[in-house]
């Protein structure tokens, strides 16, 4: 109980204090929002400016700006976009929903296929099959997703017109949706899969020289047996940190997969915020990936005990 309430201290000071920084930063980086809104070439008197700055409540000192966000947040009010004139929680749920759909499939596979593909690696590493198949995992895990984006692009749907160039749909229909998601989430897929081969498969390397292996194979159990049986629960907990951080930055994970496909979501919408210096979006956003970190990594500790008694919440 004690370890409980200190890992709950620690969670709620990490968030007041990236919460903080999430104010913070926006405001230190060159460029005026104003004039972002306004555009470059448009001529406007300084009053005026100072008017727009007084309506979206820039004309305020930092520290009352600072308290003003703290006291929005606690009231669950993210704020109003300057770029999209919209409410930021409406606006980040219209899009969440499609970069969870495009990331949430592609973390589950990878996890999947690359914890199973690796475990089985690490078991067999002297085959050809073995270093086939590692050789082409590391050649995934070592491409840029972007770059893998716009090969994947090029050869798929500019060379042979398989699959759309660009969005989330065309007519909105479900297979016309999964035809738009099919080629990034294979991107994503491969990505993270490559990247928990590679972990998975150094893990059981690692744990195969252990003592408890000897002992299972004592007791008769042979090949997979000893793999899945033993080895497996062990080898996967730095896989299970890797999910949860897939899962905490489930929002601006596919940031530029989205941007290299034109895909209108969580990706997108940061970049754009980022671009015209839309501070309520940019704060919203990044507040609700914050918890979401949070939240996974809570759940990751919460497996870890149950996986490994040693490490076991008192």
């Amino acid at each position: 109980m004690k370890t409980f309430r200190k890992k709950a201290v620690r969670y709620c000071l990490a968030v007041f204090i990236i919460a903080s920084l999430n104010f913070i930063i926006p405001r230190a980086m060159p460029g005026d929002p104003v004039v972002n809104l306004l555009g470059e070439d448009f001529s406007v008197s300084q009053d005026a400016i100072e008017e727009l700055k007084a309506e979206l409540g820039l004309d305020k000192p930092l520290p009352v700006q600072y308290l003003n966000y703290w006291r929005d947040i606690l009231r669950f009010d993210l704020g109003y976009s300057y770029h999209y004139y919209m409410n930021v929680l409406e606006l980040i749920i219209s899009k969440m929903k499609w970069t969870l759909l495009l990331v949430a499939p592609a973390i589950i596979l990878g996890a999947v296929i690359g914890a199973f593909l690796g475990s089985l690696s690490g078991w067999y590493k002297n085959t050809f099959k073995n270093r086939l198949s590692t050789s082409l995992f590391l050649a995934v895990y070592s491409t840029p997703p972007y770059f893998l984006s716009l090969i994947f692009l090029y050869l798929f749907s500019f060379k042979l017109d398989l699959f759309p160039l660009k969005g989330f749909y065309a007519t909105g229909g479900l297979m016309d949706i999964m035809h738009h998601l099919f080629l990034p989430a294979l991107v994503l897929t491969l990505f993270i899969a490559s990247r928990n081969y590679m972990i998975m498969r150094a893990s059981v390397l690692q744990e195969k020289g252990r003592l408890y292996v000897e002992y299972a194979r004592a007791k008769g159990l042979l090949g997979r047996a000893v793999l899945f049986r033993h080895i497996f629960k062990n080898a996967s907990l730095p896989v299970i940190t890797l999910v949860a951080l897939d899962f905490g930055f489930i929002l601006s994970g596919a940031l530029f997969v989205e941007i290299i496909f034109s895909m209108n979501g969580m990706g997108t919408l940061i970049y754009d915020a980022l671009m015209s210096r839309d501070y309520p979006v940019l704060q919203g956003a990044f507040l609700i990936i914050t918890l979401m970190v949070i939240t996974a990594n809570s759940i990751a500790d919460l497996l870890y005990s149950i996986l490994d008694p040693r490490v076991r919440l008192k």
